[in-house]
């Protein structure tokens, strides 16, 4: 995604001891998880979003994934948040606390065909099944509201948005194996 100025936007998510707390993760209770993968999102603290922003968007992936499964798993992709928002709740994916327009994660491609919409078009937690990962967390802040519906993929998200991101800011997550 091209960005058209340079603005300092900021985003932070609360870490533990330098981890993202295991509520957000596999090490979840299971009262946490659906068929075992943990779906409470993260809270999220957003802060100067430009003023002529539109939109936000979110993308949540690990690039760690690559050795273990072939591909950057997608964890979290979300458009048409309100550049208003300064606060993405815990568990704002799946309670549906702000709106937004929700893309599918790497559960829903041909690999995993994971057919129910509320684990694949919705955060799904990180597993790192090997060791640590960093995952890493993208908002863009953006001059349009996207003409996407739920259950898009990232590459449409990327293509929406080309000459469009006026910001963006990004977090690394470290998740414990």
């Amino acid at each position: 995604m091209n960005l058209r100025r340079k603005h300092i936007m900021k985003i932070s998510v609360p870490l533990q001891n330098g981890w993202l707390p295991d509520r957000y993760t596999k090490h979840a209770n299971d009262s946490d998880k659906i068929d075992g993968r943990p779906y409470v999102s993260f809270p999220i603290n957003i802060e100067e979003v430009p003023t002529n922003a539109q939109s936000l968007a979110l993308v949540l992936t690990d690039d760690d994934a690559i050795p273990v499964c072939g591909f950057t798993y997608i964890h979290w992709v979300a458009a048409n948040i309100d550049p208003k928002t300064t606060l993405i709740p815990e568990n704002a994916s799946h309670a549906e606390l702000i709106p937004m327009t929700y893309g599918h994660n790497s559960l829903a491609g041909q690999l995993l065909d994971v057919q129910d919409p509320m684990v694949n078009e919705h955060y799904v937690g990180p597993t790192p099944p090997d060791k640590p990962h960093d995952y890493h967390l993208t908002l863009y802040a953006l001059d349009q509201k996207l003409t996407l519906k739920n259950g898009f993929w990232l590459n449409e998200l990327e293509a929406a948005s080309t000459d469009h991101v006026l910001a963006e800011a990004n977090a690394i997550l470290p998740v414990k194996n």
